[in-house]
C-alpha cells in the first residue's frame, strides 16, 4: 500500500526498467527528454514568487529549488554521457543534490535562468542522444556511491523519468493548491 508521503514524493512512481532496451524505447525516451524544458516552463509560467517558494510537500524542496535541481542534475547527466562516450568505463563523480539545492543560486535565483539553461542543454543533449549508435548506448560508467555499472541506454530512461518525476511534483502541487 502506498502512503500519502510516497505519493507526494513519487507522483509517477519510481523508475523501473528491466531487460533489453529497444531502439523504439530509446526514441520514446529521447522525445521525453526533448519535451521536458517546454513542459517545465509551462508548469511554472505565471506562478508568483510565493508560489515558486512553496514546497511541493512538507519537508520537500520548493518549486524554485526543483527547477534549479533539474538543471543541475541534467547538466551532470549530460557530462556523464560525454565521459562514457569518450573514456573507457569511467567512474563518475557523484554530487550531493540536497546540498546543491541549499546553495544561494537554488534558493533565490529566478527560475528563468535554469529554464533557459535547460532549453539549450536539452537541445544539445537530444542532438547527441539522437545520433548515438546501439554500441554507444551499451557503453556506461561506474557510480562510486552505489558501485553500479550504469549503461547509457538505462541512464537515458532514468533521466526521461527524472524530468517527468519533477515536473509532476510541480503540476501536482499546482492542482492540490488550486493554482490552475
Amino acid at each position: 500500500m502506498t502512503t500519502e508521503l510516497e505519493r507526494l514524493r513519487y507522483p509517477i512512481g519510481t523508475f523501473d526498467h528491466t531487460g533489453d532496451i529497444s531502439e523504439t524505447q530509446r526514441k520514446a525516451w529521447i522525445e521525453e527528454v526533448a519535451a521536458l524544458p517546454a513542459g517545465l516552463r509551462g508548469a511554472v509560467t505565471g506562478l508568483s514568487p510565493e508560489q515558486l517558494d512553496t514546497p511541493y510537500r512538507d519537508g520537500g524542496w520548493t518549486v524554485r529549488q526543483v527547477v534549479h535541481h533539474v538543471a543541475d542534475s541534467h547538466m551532470n547527466s549530460f557530462v556523464r554521457f560525454k565521459l562514457a562516450l569518450t573514456e573507457e568505463h569511467p567512474t563518475i563523480r557523484p554530487y550531493y543534490e540536497e546540498r546543491w539545492a541549499e546553495l544561494p543560486d537554488s534558493l533565490d535565483t529566478p527560475v528563468e535562468l535554469s529554464l533557459t539553461l535547460l532549453d539549450a542543454l536539452h537541445e544539445r543533449w537530444v542532438k547527441l542522444l539522437s545520433r548515438m549508435s546501439a554500441a554507444e548506448y551499451a557503453r556506461g560508467f561506474r557510480h562510486p556511491s552505489s558501485g553500479e555499472d550504469i549503461r547509457l541506454d538505462y541512464n537515458l530512461g532514468s533521466y526521461a523519468w527524472h524530468g517527468k518525476h519533477h515536473l509532476a511534483h510541480i503540476t501536482e502541487l499546482a492542482k492540490r493548491s488550486g493554482w490552475n
